[in-house]
C-alpha cells in the first residue's frame, strides 16, 4: 500500500517525467534512463525481447442536470465533477517463446528491475503450456515524440469555465416548460505514454480526447409517456479550442424543439423499408458489424469466452461480403479521431490499411504477434493497452467507410426513396456473438414518403443479417457529407479493457430492410 508520502512523491515524479516541452521532438532522457533498467535486466535474464511502458492517465468528467420539481415547478440543478488519475509502468518480455507481463505503480529503477524479473518468471511458466513460440513481425526502431495537435490543454481550463458553459447549455434546453429535464456533460482525458523496446525504440506520446453531449427529456403524464433527444458532437482528439466547434448551445435549442416533436410523433408502420442512415447513427452499426468482426483474435476464436467470435473467418479473405459501394479503412492517422496516435503499443508507427475494398474482404486488424497467422509480413499497428497495469493486445483502430461520388447528395438519395426512414443518432442495439444477426434503434427518426422527408416518427428499430445488410447498401453520399463520430466504452478482453475509437462515413442508403415497432 502507498503511504501518503509515497503518493505525493509519485505524483511529483509523474509531473517531472512528463513536463518536457510539448514541442520537443525527443523523449525525456529521464524516461529513457528508467526504461534502461528494464531492458538491461531482461537481457541479463536471457529474455529474447522486452518492452516497457511508463504511463500517466488523467480523466475528468463534468456534468450538469436540470429537472423540474413536481408540484412546485422549481428547477433543480445537480452538478457533478469526477476526476481520476493513475501512474505506473508495465513490462513485457518473451522468454522461451512465450509472453510474460508484470506491472507496478512504483516507478523507480529498483522496482522496474524487480518487476522485469517477475515478467520473466511468468513467461517461463507460460512457455510450458504454449503450443508454439511467439513470432513478432519486424518493425523499425524509432526515437520520437508525438503529441495530439492542440492549442490549449483542456485539463488546464478552470472548472468554473466548464460549469458556466454547461449551465448555459442546460438553461437553453429548459426554456420550454414542457421539457422535463435537460442535461449536458464534458469528458476530458489525457494519456502521457512512454514506450521503449529491446529492439531500439524510444517513443514518448501525449494523447488528448475531448467529448460532450446534450440531452433533453419530455414527458406526457396523461399518456404515461416519455421521449428523449440527444445531441452528441464529434468526439475528438483535440484541445479546448475544439469546444466552440461543438456548438453545444446552438444545438441545445434544436433538441429542445425536436424532443417535443418526438413526444408527439406517431409510431412507425413496420415492414420492409429503405433506410437512410446518418453518420452519427451508422457509426455504431459500422462499429458492431464491421470493426468488431474484422478483429483477427475474434476471428480465430481467442475472444470467444468474453467478446465472441466472428462470421468473417480467414477463409473469407478475397471474397465478397458487402456491395461495391462499401470500402472500409482501418486507420490510426485520421485527424482528431479518438484512435489516432503516433505509434501503437508494439512500437508500430501509425498507418492505415484497407479492410474491405468495394465489398471484397481484404484484411483483418493485426498486431506484431498476429501478422504471420494470416500470412502477412507487417503489423497493422492495432496493439493497445488501456493503462500501464494491463497487457497490450489487439484493439480496433478507427474504422471508417469511404465516401461516395461527389454528385451523390443527401437530397438525391431521399428523392429516390418511396417508402423509408431517415435515422439519426445512437439508440439501443443487440448483436449476436458472431456479429451475424443484429437489431439497431436510433435517437430520432423521420419518415420518407414519395421521395420527400416527412415528419418525425417513433419506436423504430431495424433487423438484418450482417452480410445481407451490407449487400443492400446501394449509395453513400459524397465527401462533403463525411463525418466521424466516436465510441468511448468499447470493452474487450479478460480482465476487461476499454478502448475509444472513431468511425466515419457519409449518409448511406440501404434497400428493403426489416423495420420493426419497438421501444
Amino acid at each position: 500500500m502507498f503511504t501518503r508520502r509515497q503518493f505525493i512523491a509519485s505524483a511529483a515524479l509523474a509531473e517531472r517525467l512528463f513536463a518536457a516541452p510539448k514541442e520537443s521532438k525527443l523523449p525525456n532522457p529521464e524516461l529513457e534512463k528508467l526504461a534502461d533498467s528494464a531492458l538491461r535486466q531482461a537481457k541479463k535474464l536471457q529474455a529474447t525481447y522486452c518492452d516497457i511502458r511508463i504511463v500517466r492517465l488523467r480523466d475528468q468528467r463534468v456534468s450538469l442536470r436540470v429537472t423540474t420539481e413536481r408540484g412546485t415547478g422549481r428547477l433543480l440543478s445537480v452538478p457533478g465533477v469526477a476526476e481520476d488519475s493513475s501512474f505506473g509502468f508495465g513490462v513485457r518480455v518473451i522468454v522461451n517463446g512465450a509472453w510474460g507481463f508484470a506491472a507496478s505503480p512504483v516507478v523507480t529503477p529498483e522496482e522496474i528491475a524487480r518487476i522485469t524479473g517477475e515478467a520473466v518468471v511468468i513467461a517461463k511458466a507460460n512457455a510450458t503450456i504454449q503450443p508454439r513460440p511467439v513470432r513478432l513481425a519486424p518493425v523499425k526502431a524509432y526515437r520520437d515524440r508525438w503529441v495530439t495537435p492542440h492549442d490549449k490543454d483542456p485539463l488546464n481550463v478552470p472548472m468554473g469555465e466548464k460549469i458556466d458553459l454547461l449551465t448555459r447549455v442546460t438553461s437553453e434546453v429548459k426554456k420550454n416548460v414542457k421539457v422535463f429535464s435537460g442535461a449536458a456533460s464534458l469528458s476530458l482525458r489525457s494519456e502521457d505514454k512512454y514506450f521503449a523496446s529491446s529492439e531500439g525504440s524510444s517513443i514518448q506520446q501525449y494523447l488528448l480526447q475531448i467529448y460532450g453531449n446534450v440531452d433533453a427529456t419530455a414527458v406526457d403524464r396523461e399518456k404515461n409517456l416519455s421521449r428523449s433527444r440527444s445531441y452528441v458532437p464529434t468526439q475528438a482528439s483535440a484541445g479546448w479550442e475544439y469546444v466552440p466547434e461543438m456548438n453545444l448551445e446552438e444545438n441545445a435549442q434544436r433538441i429542445r424543439e425536436e424532443v417535443l416533436e418526438h413526444l408527439a410523433a406517431p409510431p412507425v408502420r413496420p415492414g420492409k423499408k429503405d433506410l437512410l442512415l446518418m453518420p452519427n447513427h451508422l457509426m455504431l452499426t459500422i462499429h458492431e458489424s464491421v470493426a468488431h468482426p474484422t478483429e483477427l483474435d475474434r476471428a480465430l476464436g481467442y475472444e470467444a469466452n468474453y467478446a465472441g467470435t466472428s462470421y468473417i473467418t480467414p477463409d473469407k479473405i478475397g471474397r465478397r461480403i458487402a456491395s461495391e459501394h462499401c470500402t472500409f479503412i482501418g486507420d490510426r492517422t485520421s485527424p482528431r479521431a479518438l484512435g489516432t496516435c503516433g505509434y501503437d503499443d508494439d512500437g508500430v508507427k501509425a498507418t492505415s490499411f484497407t479492410i474491405i475494398d468495394k465489398g471484397i474482404f481484404k484484411s483483418f486488424q493485426t498486431t506484431r504477434d498476429q501478422a504471420h497467422l494470416i500470412g502477412e509480413k507487417e503489423s497493422h499497428g492495432c496493439s493497445q493497452a488501456d493503462s500501464w497495469a494491463t497487457v497490450p493486445f489487439q484493439r480496433m483502430p478507427n474504422v471508417w467507410m469511404q465516401a461516395g461520388p461527389r454528385d451523390v447528395t443527401l437530397e438525391k438519395m431521399i428523392s429516390e426513396i418511396d417508402d423509408g426512414v431517415l435515422i439519426d443518432g445512437r439508440g439501443s442495439y443487440s448483436i449476436d456473438q458472431q456479429r451475424y444477426n443484429f437489431q439497431f434503434g436510433g435517437d430520432a427518426f423521420w419518415e420518407i414518403k414519395g421521395g420527400k422527408k416527412r415528419g418525425m416518427i417513433s419506436r423504430v428499430s431495424y433487423q438484418a443479417r450482417t452480410p445481407d445488410f451490407w449487400q443492400a447498401c446501394d449509395a453513400t453520399a459524397g465527401q462533403s457529407y463525411w463525418r466521424q463520430y466516436g465510441t468511448t466504452g468499447d470493452a474487450k478482453g479478460e480482465p476487461t479493457q476499454i478502448n475509444s475509437i472513431s468511425h466515419g462515413c457519409s449518409p448511406t442508403r440501404f434497400r428493403n430492410i426489416d423495420v420493426i415497432l419497438t421501444d
